[in-house]
């Protein structure tokens, strides 16, 4: 215990339930050392009252403490936040010139968003990184400063560094905190490991362009991203899994499939489908529409613009007028449709309900615009025009239960059908210190939340509870699920809305006459056509499943001399159903194969004069080769079992 402890004493609570004395300006440092805590050694930062905290940072009063260890849940962002302060520091003592802005740890690593004249290179990447090396090795200790707003600033304006000072300006209060290392000084809330020396294993990966706070208007600064593990074997893996999805990214195989575009002549964010992936579109929309339509609900389609007034109502326009698109006839005011659901409650709205007439399950394949900035569109995951499989459930209190957990069988089933085996369950919930600034009164909450909550229990899905991340209008269910190398993706949502009912005075008559307020649930399983193509295209790396591939078999003659055969074979197969092509080019069939094999197509059928003579086919499966002849008949009936399935295998 240090010796400036004395005076006052507070009470610490170890992990093993011991209440222990300490010195009012004891660090956890102070704390382990004292009680030799194990792991004190190789601890990172230490966890007061389950806050993350720095191990030399006073604790703030008594207290539970704990220490946390490199494998600890919340060590990687300390990590990787401690590692961005290390290469800004390397940037600074290798390019002094160089202005620092912002620098977080992300999902997936980190990044600093620098001011210079010039880009990053390749070759500077490297000898950034080569610097970063010799300052962890040099183990030095990363200190906790703080300071009033005042100091700040000047400390801050005294090194020339302006972004710097505008954070202090917009984010700082009366008493500011920055940590230093060495000669370098950042605004920073922490925390940090104690030194250096304690960080993992790192490696810079790129630099690209990014505007001062996201905004256009504002100078392009460079962003160097990279990312820290604990170990070199963990960071190793993750570079395996980085470059597996440089493999399956949507964006290259897109074009290389001859699936979509995007051409900047017409615009950003705005998606072409080109044949072949229309086909997948158009396989997706039926199964789902079969499906919706099975389950009993029913298609409406709503226009692409309305007047201003109708999203004034629903409130969309204050909230999302920024990323609205809006154009003036007739002296009014018309917004491009952003989302469906205002169209949706005025169908409603068109004649008198009865809780007869309930649940009513409205769904539209619906195209929406929404305005993205140029910076953040990416492929097919972020667009300005996007078709949503949107539907909505207007729905009486008692029917609650059945409607979500017929959401949750939905996308069970569509999961499992387009082949994903595991997904992750979160509820997002009011923030219980501020109910006030929800829509809906407490039992209307109560309600719906356990509707959500028996659903999930019902069919023993385990979630995640997550207070005070719903939106104003509701509580919901996020499900996110995991792609063929382990990357979580948000997809469904099962959304409550107790806003847009009362804002539309929409209405049913119950059993006893009198007019209610019926339930409103926002309900996607897919979110977006262009999203979810995108993330299937990444998930199978191009090589779909037999029902959703655009060509689902070629046929390959080895000559002219069978060509009569393989044309006549070619419409047998399209009189079945199938998609197929017949490759009618001089090339030798070895070329025909690997040309197949590169388009991924599932099913290659070479064609020979014995194979022509006997009414056979010899059939070689996508990555797994020759099969052997079979009866061209035998083969059409094992396509078509395996199409009309939605098999996952060929």
């Amino acid at each position: 215990m240090s010796e400036q402890s004395a005076a006052r004493q507070i009470e610490v609570t170890l992990p093993d339930g011991r209440v222990v004395s300490a010195g009012a300006k004891d660090t956890p440092y102070d704390v382990a050392r004292a009680q030799r805590l194990e792991g004190l050694e190789t601890a990172i930062a230490a966890r007061v009252d389950g806050t993350p905290w720095d191990l030399h940072r006073p604790l703030p009063g008594s207290c539970h403490l704990a220490l946390i260890q490199p494998e600890d849940p919340d060590a990687l962002e300390i990590l990787r936040h401690s590692t961005a302060h290390v290469m800004a520091q390397a940037v600074k003592e290798l390019f002094p010139d160089t202005r620092i802005a912002q620098g977080p740890s992300i999902a997936d690593g980190f990044y600093y968003d620098f001011h210079r004249d010039t880009p990053f290179t390749e070759q500077d990447l490297a000898k950034i990184e080569s610097r970063m090396r010799k300052l962890v090795k040099r183990g030095l200790p990363i200190v906790r400063h703080e300071v009033s707003r005042d100091e700040a600033l000047r400390l801050f304006e005294e090194e020339g560094e302006p972004y710097k000072v505008h954070f202090v300006r917009e984010k700082g209060g009366d008493v500011v905190s920055y940590y230093e290392q060495g000669d370098f000084r950042d605004f920073c809330r922490g925390p940090h490991v104690p030194n250096t020396r304690r960080l993992g294993a790192f490696k810079l990966l790129s630099v690209a362009g990014a505007y001062w706070l996201g905004s256009e208007k504002n100078e392009m600064l460079w962003r160097i991203y990279g990312t820290a593990f604990p170990t070199k074997e963990q960071l190793e893996q993750h570079l395996e899994r980085l470059e597996e999805a440089r493999r399956r990214d949507h964006r290259r195989l897109g074009r290389e499939l001859d699936l979509f575009s995007l051409q900047e002549s017409a615009g950003g964010g705005l998606v072409f489908w080109h044949a072949r992936g229309a086909i997948v579109r158009q396989q997706i929309e039926t199964f789902l529409r079969e499906e919706l339509e099975r389950r009993g609900y029913r298609f409406v389609i709503t226009p692409h613009i309305a007047r201003d007034t109708l999203f004034r109502t629903s409130g969309h326009y204050d909230f999302y007028r920024e990323n609205m698109y809006t154009l003036t006839a007739d002296d009014e005011e018309f917004v491009v449709k952003p989302m469906n659901c205002p169209g949706h409650v005025q169908i409603y709205r068109t004649g008198l309900k009865s809780y007869r007439d309930l649940p009513l399950r409205m769904a539209e394949f619906g195209t929406v615009y929404r305005y993205e900035r140029s910076g953040t569109l990416h492929g097919l995951f972020r667009v300005r025009g996007f078709t949503q499989d949107d539907a909505h459930i207007f729905c009486r209190p008692d029917q609650l239960l059945d409607e979500v957990d017929d959401c949750l069988d939905l996308i069970a089933t569509v999961f499992r059908t387009f082949g994903f085996e595991k997904a992750r369950y979160e509820l997002s919930v009011r923030d219980p210190a501020d109910p006030g600034k929800y829509a809906g009164t407490d039992e209307e909450w109560a309600a719906a939340e356990d509707a959500l909550v028996r659903a999930m229990e019902r069919r023993g899905l385990e979630h995640q509870r997550l207070e005070g991340e719903a939106v104003f209008y509701g509580p919901k269910i996020d499900v996110k699920v995991y792609d063929a190398i382990g990357r979580p993706w948000q997809l469904s949502t099962v959304q409550f809305d107790f806003n847009l009912p009362r804002r539309f005075e929409i209405s049913y008559i119950d059993q006893e006459s009198r007019q209610r307020t019926p339930y409103m649930v926002h309900r996607a399983i897919l979110g977006s056509f262009e999203r979810f193509f995108g993330i299937l295209i990444e998930h199978y790396a191009g090589s779909f499943p037999v029902w959703l591939a655009p060509v689902q078999a070629r046929i390959l003659p080895v000559s002219d001399k069978v060509r009569e055969f393989a044309e006549e074979a070619g419409r047998r197969l399209r009189a079945a159903g199938l998609r197929a092509e017949v490759d009618l080019r001089s090339e030798k069939v070895g070329a025909k194969i690997r040309d197949a094999e590169l388009e991924k197509i599932p099913y290659m059928l070479v064609v020979g004069p014995r194979e022509a003579e006997r009414g056979e086919v010899s059939l070689r499966l996508r990555h797994e080769g020759d099969q052997g002849p079979m009866p061209l008949d035998r083969f059409i009936e094992r396509a078509r079992d395996k199409v009309a399935r939605r098999a996952l295998d060929n």
